[in-house]
């Protein structure tokens, strides 16, 4: 059995880091108790990317805007990222962070609540990151399914909460059991979905990786 904690020490031993500027940003914002996608997940995100070669990309949780840099990075030309948020705070850090990085011209920032934006947006988007609120990402997820393109790749962080997801909902604290349950609907859903094909992997904090298809299920014998 491989010891999670020894595992992802190892693998985050052999990130090379993603250039000063972004390497500023994660320091930064962890200090600050900002959320950043953790390095194995950047690795991860930036691979999925490279694979399927998104034009169109749509993240939910902008924060500082280290994980919308770190995906242009490994966009392909002509490729453009639309990414949501809703505290303002952050919002005008990230805006300075994508003007130190100079990609104005390939990153749209939606300021504001993502329920409302993405009843406004149309798609289709090639890959959607969703690592914002846990709370609301079954709420979101029949609008999301709407907006990504047949063979499109819904990525979705922070699904195993810690290890909480994995503990009954009274091993939980009281605060966090509404959340837990949410979770827990949200990867079944996934999971059991005609139209995804989703794989839940131990990854940072816990990564699904979903796969829109044209098939549904078949669960009729013969």
């Amino acid at each position: 059995m491989i010891d999670a904690s020894r595992a992802a020490a190892y693998i985050r031993s052999l990130d090379p880091g993603h250039g000063e500027l972004c390497d500023r940003i994660e320091k930064e914002a962890r200090a600050a108790w900002i959320p950043v996608i953790r390095p194995e997940t950047a690795a991860f995100l930036q691979t999925m990317i490279t694979i399927r070669a998104p034009m169109q990309i749509l993240e939910v949780g902008t924060a500082v805007g280290y994980s919308a840099i770190l995906m242009t990075q490994v966009m392909p030309q002509g490729a453009h990222l639309t990414t949501i948020e809703v505290e303002p705070e952050r919002i005008a850090v990230a805006k300075e962070n994508f003007r130190l990085a100079g990609v104005g011209d390939r990153v749209r920032l939606l300021a504001g609540d993502a329920s409302s934006w993405l009843k406004e947006l149309t798609g289709p988007y090639d890959l959607v990151f969703m690592d914002a609120a846990k709370g609301q990402y079954l709420r979101w997820l029949a609008r999301i399914l709407d907006l990504l393109a047949p063979g499109g790749v819904l990525i979705s962080d922070n699904v195993l909460m810690d290890g909480d997801i994995l503990e009954s909902r009274f091993a939980v604290e009281r605060r966090n059991r509404t959340i837990h349950a949410h979770m827990r609907k949200y990867l079944y859903t996934l999971t059991h979905t005609d139209v995804l094909r989703t794989s839940v992997i131990p990854l940072g904090d816990g990564v699904a990786l979903s796969v829109k298809t044209d098939n549904r299920r078949n669960h009729e014998k013969g």
